[in-house]
């Protein structure tokens, strides 16, 4: 029989789990995820599973579910240190819901999950507002999230970030390499930044300048920290009324597999060059010309304040292209029109062409040229040319 103790009772908030502050929390995050709710969210916030009607699926005549999850990486220490909270949401959301509509489907719902090593309510509801906000941009409803204190595995003030979210696309609409053709065109759109992604290396380089987050950038116009801060570009409307203006929607008939659009590339992780490289079938090469676009100053200043090499920088951050569309040429002045009329800068930047192994180019490429997911004899993504000044 265990000893009766004189100790002090030890509870969950000894332990270092506050359940009231994430009462509190919840409470103050609420109206940020109910303004996200269209009628199809059925319930509220606080339910053990978020619920949504799905009759409109219906409509589609073969509906098929895209789903995602991603995290903002370690962009969430810099949003720590400067103790700003309310940005790092619009990332998560960019970095999820995109992926879907890279396969032309429509981001439905989406759910969050943070974990921190203490729960301060302000905090944690200045997350989810900016989640909320971005989800609401991207159309795409916040049905619901889970909040996790985890003393003794993070510190106080620390927490990280995920995300998932479920689209829909028609079986007939689904984008991706079987659409790619010779003779299409490649369209850039401009980032906001570095959105989410290379951020090890960009501490990396900050720490052995001795560059704080609080130093002011002339290049930037404000502090180094904000400037790294810039949320990421959501492309989610803008895609997706693209997709729908010029092939057609599925509701009103099966979409060709000729119809102009044929695909979109989310630049995170890896690249352009590389990321562009998944959406190619086998047997074609995208040619990608540097000259077409100019580095943002978040680029080349961090570039030669780490001596980062090109090849390197290319491989881990945007430099300056957050989304790439192929589409066919004789409607690639009208895709350019719509997107710019949107609010998202485009331009050409390449075109796809049949693959050659004997090509001279890419023989001489080295790092300029990037395989595709079959290899070197399947094809890939060839980068021509010098970045504009």
């Amino acid at each position: 029989m265990t000893e009766t103790s004189s100790r002090t009772p030890t509870t969950y908030a000894s332990a270092g789990v506050d359940v009231e502050a994430g009462d509190r929390a919840v409470e103050l995050m609420k109206a940020h995820i109910e303004a996200t709710h269209t009628p199809q969210v059925m319930g509220g916030v606080g339910a053990f599973a978020g619920l949504y009607d799905a009759s409109e699926l219906k409509r589609l005549p073969r509906p098929l579910l895209a789903t995602s999850t991603d995290g903002v990486g370690t962009k969430v220490a810099i949003a720590q240190a400067m103790d700003i909270h309310d940005t790092i949401g619009y990332d998560l959301v960019g970095m999820v819901v995109d992926d879907i509509v890279v396969m032309g489907a429509k981001p439905l719902f989406m759910t969050d999950y943070i974990a921190c090593g203490k729960v301060e309510p302000a905090r944690i509801a200045s997350i989810v507002s900016g989640i909320a906000k971005a989800s609401a941009e991207a159309g795409t409803a916040l049905v619901g999230g889970e909040t996790a204190e985890h003393p003794g595995l993070l510190g106080e003030h620390e927490y990280d970030v995920a995300g998932a979210a479920t689209g829909v696309v028609d079986a007939s609409a689904v984008l991706g390499p079987d659409r790619v053709r010779a003779g299409d065109v490649v369209i850039g759109m401009a980032s906001s930044g570095i959105h989410s992604n290379g951020y090890s290396l960009v501490r990396r380089i900050a720490a052995d300048a001795g560059w704080g987050y609080d130093r002011d950038i002339a290049e930037f116009g404000r502090s180094l920290g904000e400037e790294l801060l810039e949320p990421t570009r959501l492309y989610t409307q803008p895609c997706l009324d693209l997709v729908t203006a010029l092939n057609g929607d599925p509701a009103e008939g099966e979409i060709s597999p000729e119809a102009p659009v044929r695909g979109f590339s989310h630049v995170t992780g890896g690249g352009l060059a590389a990321n562009l490289a998944r959406v190619l079938p086998t047997g074609l090469l995208a040619t990608v010309d540097r000259s077409t676009w100019a580095w943002q100053p978040v680029f080349r200043v961090l570039s030669e304040l780490g001596s980062v090499p090109q090849a390197d920088a290319e491989r881990t951050w945007n430099l300056g292209v957050g989304m790439v569309a192929v589409v066919a040429a004789e409607q690639a002045d009208a895709a350019i029109a719509q997107l710019n009329a949107a609010g998202q800068r485009a331009w050409v930047m390449g075109e796809i062409s049949r693959y050659d192994a004997a090509d001279s180019r890419i023989a001489a490429a080295g790092e300029d040229f990037v395989q595709g997911a079959k290899g070197v004899d399947g094809g890939g993504v060839l980068l021509t040319g010098s970045y504009a000044d």
